[in-house]
């Protein structure tokens, strides 16, 4: 099993919290321990939004239990009915997220002794709102997340396999069966890598520094993504209209092959270009090394003449060549992006 670091901050976080109300001798600290296993957050930004409304969910709570056992005492049923009741307040006020630690702040207020109830109820809510300070403090020193590494190992990682792939399939040299498992495979690492985006989008939000500059990185990893999601749609019709690409004219075949081979080599290029490891005043591309009219040009002549019975076959082939102009595209747009942000900003940093 790996331990991960939001797993160990969560421990760190109990630690903190049960030796912090032992230190001040508060009764009960476990109440502590908990509230700081509901606060960790895999980011400072969501930490920090998690913060205020748990606070706000810890304060609703201690209310409402405190007012229901003044007026109706602390039967278990009573506790129900203001867990319902507290429920229905925290979705009205779209503060779902602390209704877990909201409960947790009824038991704990509604099961404090009859005698000095008011003085145990506030030590208990202020109990748990130490859990909640104590993760907040563990996710802004401990372990500060390095989104932006992860966020672009797992576009360059995904991009070689799709690459790999598209390769194999415009050779018609890729086994159905893997293939249809990778697919499956690639789109959930798609979406892992969408996630990472996000929250390497909410640190740059929290972080301020270079804030311009910072933005157009977020653009550039957004259009990345969308270069990797577009080349992902052309491995997945491939492997849906193999049959329709393998009775092309030979003809046509290879000068989709050549095309896709450049591309596919563009976009690798690009990956290194970023990282530095391709010099900033190399241009990659060069419309004069193969005319994108000419492949057009070629599938409308196949679309015109096309006599076979499946009569959705020419929405199938315009559908190819579509996306592998806009996969074109794309990557002229994310190639734009590099230059200008390694131009005005990469000496500045």
């Amino acid at each position: 099993m790996k331990l991960g670091a939001r797993m160990l901050k969560t421990g760190i976080a109990i630690i903190l919290a049960l030796y912090v109300a032992e230190l001040f001798h508060i009764p009960t600290p476990v109440f502590a321990g908990i509230a700081a296993v509901f606060a960790i957050q895999p980011t400072i930004y969501r930490s920090y939004l998690t913060l205020l409304e748990q606070v706000q969910g810890n304060i609703i709570g201690a209310i409402i239990a405190i007012i229901f056992v003044l007026s109706f005492g602390n039967h278990f049923l009573i506790i129900g009915f203001a867990a319902i009741i507290a429920i229905g307040i925290m979705v009205k006020l779209k503060l779902e997220n602390a209704i877990r630690l909201a409960l947790v702040t009824i038991i704990a207020v509604m099961s404090a002794p009859a005698e000095d109830f008011l003085q145990f109820s506030v030590v208990r809510s202020a109990t748990i709102l130490l859990g909640i300070l104590s993760s907040f403090t563990v996710n802004l020193i401990f372990l500060p997340p390095k989104y932006e590494t992860k966020l672009f190992q797992g576009i360059s990682e995904v991009s070689e396999d799709i690459i790999k792939w598209i390769r194999l399939s415009i050779r018609f040299a890729s086994e159905d069966r893997l293939l249809k498992k990778e697919l499956g495979t690639i789109k959930e690492r798609i979406g892992r890598i969408n996630v990472l985006y996000s929250m390497y989008k909410e640190e740059r939000r929290y972080f301020k520094k270079s804030e311009y500059p910072n933005a157009r990185k977020l653009v550039i990893y957004r259009q990345m993504i969308q270069v990797n999601q577009k080349s992902f749609e052309i491995l997945k019709l491939q492997q849906r209209y193999k049959n329709i690409l393998f009775e092309l004219p030979s003809t046509l075949q290879n000068d989709t092959r050549e095309r896709l081979d450049y591309l596919l080599s563009y976009h690798e290029q690009l990956l290194q270009k970023f990282m530095g490891r391709v010099p900033q005043n190399i241009e990659l591309f060069n419309e004069n090394i193969f005319d994108r009219e000419q492949l057009m040009n070629a599938f409308l002549k196949e679309i015109k003449n096309n006599d076979v019975e499946d009569e959705f076959q020419p929405f199938h082939l315009m559908h190819i060549l579509s996306d592998i102009i806009e996969y074109e595209e794309l990557l002229e747009q994310l190639d734009k992006m590099i230059r200008s942000y390694q131009k005005f900003h990469l000496k500045k940093l």
